[in-house]
């Protein structure tokens, strides 16, 4: 006869419904971020919206499924078997906004899965070595590293809420008498009037009515404002979804105004199956690949930390075997990830934070909320209803959520020695500077050779390879493993 006190807390069955209940408020918690990563991308490849609702199903469906295989556990080498959700990592999204940016449609999709795919086959290498390589990321690196992600994304956020820089949502457009005026000129010239110049184009000089609309940056307020007090207010689940919470009032409110609208959900189906290569065959380019690898091998380490505290809040040993496991399902995940017309994974932090809230340690219960969002992604109106959510509203949970991840960075670089190392100021403020360039001035690289625009492109790549080369310069390459696993600790950015 087994006695049951014998079982671990880690591996305990609770009945269904208790599952059913703490699953759902596991997927809670990660919903908002869950789908944010499908939302920007895919509007910056300027997807069909009905392309972009797929995107989200497939996230929701691979979340599901990479959950599964990490809480659960394939074999003893893959899955670390703990009460783990996973999702995609915002660390991913500076990096595939560029190579959207640089290739719109279909085609930019293709080369983000290539390069996707090809990244998580790196970090699947990578996985039994990842001790050897905390020495090039101490937190003084990650924490630099994340500050830079947060502030990058930052500038998706307040687009969100005022509109897009390029485009119909521009701060100005061509003047319409311009406009017609320069058309007459080209019929002119097709009668054997005088030639325009190849290339002559109009400048925007008229303010957009539907840049920055008062109404829109109210209910962005509104949004950031309801997320601010239900965090400082909310008690238990409320405060932790706090994010998610305010997207819903600023949908409510959005709704009311006649500013959302649902033709799309009520047209997309009660179920379908998520197609790999939706969107084509990826296309595998090696400086994309690099790119994205770099951002894997920052998440890995992210992972070990959280692992790490995982482990303590569970009160389960986590040995170098399972911390493998644990590691090869965030390539492997991704990898199919990339397969799915998804992205990047990773734990999310979020949910760690929940198991040391509840005191629930069993990992079927994450289990359960893996099978959840497999079922979320299987209904396509899931996906059509978060693409309906107008962008604006968005934008007030888009501070908070990336202005979080820079305060993640701030707080990893709160725990460098900063006074008796003062070279340490010049490897963040250099650092931080060369994160920044992409954003003050794109067209910085226009001379350059375009194969490796791609990697200059991304301030969170010039960030790191400068954080990474100037903390070897400044500190040389030893450092305490201690050290790098309490900073990935604190590395709750996603």
């Amino acid at each position: 006869m087994s006695d049951a006190s014998s079982i671990h807390p880690v591996d305990e069955k609770l009945p269904v419904g208790k599952l059913a209940t703490l699953g759902i408020q596991h997927v809670l918690v990660m919903y908002g971020g869950a789908v944010a990563v499908p939302l920007i991308v895919g509007r910056a490849l300027q997807l069909s919206p009905q392309d972009v609702a797929f995107l989200i199903s497939a996230d929701l469906f691979v979340c599901g499924l990479v959950t599964i295989i990490q809480s659960l556990g394939i074999t003893r080498s893959v899955g670390i078997r703990l009460p783990v959700m996973m999702g995609v990592t915002f660390a991913s999204v500076g990096p595939m906004v560029s190579m959207a940016t640089m290739t719109p449609g279909h085609e930019g999709a293709r080369l983000i899965f290539g390069a996707i795919i090809g990244a998580g086959l790196v970090a699947l290498l990578l996985a039994p070595i990842m001790g050897r390589l905390l020495r090039f990321f101490p937190p003084i690196v990650t924490g630099t590293i994340i500050l830079v992600i947060g502030v990058t994304l930052m500038r998706v956020g307040v687009n969100w809420i005022f509109g897009n820089p390029f485009g119909p949502t521009a701060p100005k457009l061509v003047d319409p008498t311009h406009a017609e005026w320069l058309a007459e000129l080209k019929k002119l010239a097709s009668t054997g009037g005088p030639a325009v110049p190849d290339g002559v184009v109009l400048g925007a000089t008229v303010p957009n009515p539907i840049y920055a609309e008062p109404s829109h940056v109210g209910l962005a307020a509104l949004v950031l404002i309801s997320i601010l007090v239900i965090a400082r207010y909310g008690r238990g689940l409320i405060s932790n979804i706090a994010v998610l919470t305010g997207i819903v009032i600023g949908c409510v409110f959005a709704a009311g105004l006649g500013m959302m609208h649902f033709d799309r959900v009520a047209d997309a189906g009660w179920f379908a199956v998520v197609t790999p290569l939706r969107f084509g065959m990826p296309i595998f380019d090696p400086v994309l690949i690099a790119t994205m690898s770099l951002v894997m091998i920052v998440v890995m380490i992210e992972s070990t930390g959280m692992f790490l505290a995982l482990g303590e809040i569970t009160n389960r040993e986590v040995s170098q075997q399972q911390l493998t496991a644990g590691l090869r399902v965030d390539g492997i995940g991704t990898m199919i990830g990339g397969l799915f017309n998804t992205f990047p994974y990773t734990s999310f932090s979020q949910n760690v934070g929940l198991v040391g809230v509840t005191g629930v340690k069993s990992r079927y219960v994450c289990v359960m909320g893996g099978a959840i969002m497999i079922v979320l992604g299987l209904i396509p109106k899931m996906g059509a209803l978060v693409e309906a959510v107008p962008t604006f509203v968005l934008g007030g949970a888009g501070l908070v959520m990336f202005g979080m991840v820079a305060a993640t960075g701030v707080r990893i670089l709160s725990t460098v020695d900063f006074k008796s190392s003062r070279n340490n100021l010049f490897v963040v403020a250099v650092s931080v500077g060369f994160g920044l360039i992409p954003l003050i001035a794109p067209n910085f690289l226009m001379w350059m050779p375009h194969a490796i625009h791609p990697i200059i492109e991304s301030g969170i790549v010039l960030a790191s390879i400068s954080a990474v080369v100037l903390n070897a310069f400044f500190n040389g390459l030893r450092v305490e493993r201690s050290a790098s696993i309490n900073a990935a600790r604190l590395a709750d950015s996603h």
